[in-house]
């Protein structure tokens, strides 16, 4: 499962990871001023600047899984590369070689002055979802141990079919990015599985 909106919330398990296919890695992939690196064994380079990027949304405690009240509180944050922004204001779809970051946040309370609520803290897990023509399907997912190369998540994993099936554009979960909802519901570019979930919903029929 993923928010990535990514892919997340409720993280896709770490599943052993496979060797990224990628015919001439090492190699960079770069459009714009952004570049998606692999390491010479196939691995995703840890994309350092990710911070100063496009600021999506964030979600708090956001998850697909039945186990979600088990898990502390948390925060999920979701960035995606400039370039990338750029072409779906114009289009409503992702191009190539963008690469969205989910940062996964402690939530705390009762620090300094506050007195309510909750505030982000320390980091903990964080996924990229990488749309690569070169990938089988064209869209990898990728969940980082601190700032090490990663490999691709197994593409066996729920949070692929679950994109497919339930992300509003391009598989991804636009659904809770408000600043680009309605921008692809005006480019006609949501999916037919967004708007079967929405109808659902709507109805008292969603499972």
């Amino acid at each position: 499962e993923s928010t990535m909106r990514i892919h997340s919330i409720g993280l896709c398990p770490l599943l052993a990871m496979l060797a990224l296919t990628v015919a001439d890695a090492p190699t960079v992939l770069a459009q714009g001023t952004t570049a998606i690196t692999y390491a010479p064994d196939g691995r995703l380079q840890f994309p350092k600047d990710y911070r100063n990027w496009v600021y999506l949304s964030s979600g708090m405690n956001m998850s697909y899984a039945a186990d979600a009240a088990t898990r502390s509180n948390r925060f999920e944050n979701v960035f995606v590369n400039p370039e990338a922004q750029s072409a779906f204001l114009k289009t409503g779809k992702w191009p190539d070689k963008t690469i969205f970051v989910l940062e996964i946040r402690a939530a705390e309370q009762n620090g300094s002055i506050n007195k309510n609520g909750f505030f982000q803290a320390a980091v903990g897990n964080r996924e990229a979802h990488v749309k690569d023509s070169r990938l089988k399907g064209g869209w990898g997912f990728f969940a980082f141990e601190g700032e090490a190369p990663t490999r691709l998540i197994p593409q066996t994993a729920d949070c692929y079919s679950c994109h497919e099936a339930h992300g509003a554009a391009d598989t991804t979960f636009v659904q809770f990015y408000p600043t680009l909802l309605p921008l692809a519901a005006e480019k006609k570019t949501l999916s037919a599985g967004y708007l079967a979930d929405e109808a659902a919903a709507k109805s008292g029929t969603h499972p």
